[in-house]
This record gives structure tokens, C-alpha cells and sequence, in this order.
């Protein structure tokens, strides 16, 4: 009886102890210091241990497909590119200003991890649901899931992609860009045009 009641006290201590330190101020939240590696590996485990649970049992479509993965550039371009970079892009004000810094989809051997059907998953699930405290929004707050399985399939081709063709998978062209680059290009204005059908 001794043991447990001596087993409980400690117990209570160490939790008092934690309280007065969280409460007290003293840890510093700032993004420019690091964690304690101790610290950084727990956050680490967390969080990877959290998305492979609950992205198990996603289903995986197709990533192969062309137009997914032309489909997914634009948004990848609007939405991502200012934290997880581009072909020739190094860094940016953002990037520079996360901790811990996001990965940088430009590099293969990072993007290696997404092209297995489990990371894909897992990749999946980040983008919809995002990750606290990281930077990382819930895109799926605003996008459905096709969006984001077009992302997954374009990020998975982005280390192989030069500038040129970067640019050419991630312009979102509609009607009225189109029309406006037509109009442009032939010198009319819209009335013009019109008057010439």
C-alpha cells in the first residue's frame, strides 16, 4: 500500500511541477528557437504516429493520371508554393520564417516519402486536416477531395519538373484568361472582337 500511495505522490508532484512551469511563462513559443531534441523527437512521434493512425484506411485513386497532375499544379502553385517552394526557388520570406521549417517538395528525397501508397495517405490526410502549431492549414475546410488528391499527384512529380515546365502545370487558365490573352494578342478590345464573328 505503502508503494502505490508512494507511486501516486510522485506522480502528483511531477504534474504540479509541470503545471507551474507551463503557467509560469518560462518556455519560450518563439518560431525562431528550436525545440530541445528531446522535445522536437516527442512532437516528431506525435505527430507522424497521429497521421499514419488516422490515415489508414484511405483510399487511394489513381496518381498516375495526367490531368490529375496537371490539375493539381495551380492549386499547388496558389496554396503551397510560398512555404514548400518551387523549381529554382531556394527559399522564401515564409519558409524562412517557419519552425519547424516545412518540407521542401522540390527535393526528391523528400518527396520520396509521398510516393508509396501509405504516404500518399498520409500526405492525404495533412493537406485535408492540416497539423497544429506547424503552419500547416486544413485545406480541406475549402477544397474537396479531388483537389487534394490533384496536389498529392502533382507534388509527387514536382522534383522532376524544371522552371519552364513548373510554370507551364501551375498557370490556371479559365474562359476569361483565355479570351483576355486572345484579345491581347490580336490588338482588340472586346467590342472589336465581337464584331469580327
Amino acid at each position: 500500500m505503502k508503494f502505490l500511495l508512494g507511486i501516486l505522490f510522485t506522480v502528483c508532484i511531477i504534474m504540479i511541477g509541470i503545471f507551474i512551469v507551463i503557467t509560469s511563462g518560462v518556455i519560450n513559443i518563439g518560431a525562431d528557437q528550436a525545440h530541445s531534441p528531446l522535445v522536437y523527437n516527442f512532437l516528431e512521434t506525435a505527430r507522424s504516429r497521429s497521421i499514419e493512425h488516422a490515415s489508414k484506411d484511405i483510399l487511394v485513386p489513381d496518381l498516375q493520371k495526367a490531368e490529375m497532375i496537371s490539375s493539381g499544379g495551380a492549386d499547388y502553385k496558389e496554396m503551397c508554393a510560398g512555404c514548400h517552394l518551387s523549381p529554382g526557388v531556394a527559399d522564401t520570406d515564409l519558409s524562412k520564417g517557419l519552425y519547424p521549417q516545412p518540407p521542401n517538395f522540390t527535393d526528391a528525397d523528400v518527396v520520396k516519402r509521398y510516393q508509396s501508397e501509405d504516404g500518399a495517405k498520409k500526405g492525404f490526410w495533412a493537406i485535408k486536416h492540416g497539423i497544429m502549431a506547424s503552419g500547416m492549414p486544413a485545406w480541406g475546410a475549402s477544397h474537396d477531395d479531388d483537389r487534394m488528391w490533384a496536389m498529392i499527384a502533382f507534388i509527387r512529380s514536382l522534383p522532376d519538373l524544371n522552371k519552364n515546365q513548373y510554370t507551364m502545370l501551375t498557370t490556371r487558365l479559365d474562359d476569361e484568361t483565355l479570351n483576355m490573352s486572345f484579345d491581347s494578342d490580336m490588338g482588340m478590345s472586346g467590342n472589336e472582337s465581337d464584331m469580327q464573328h
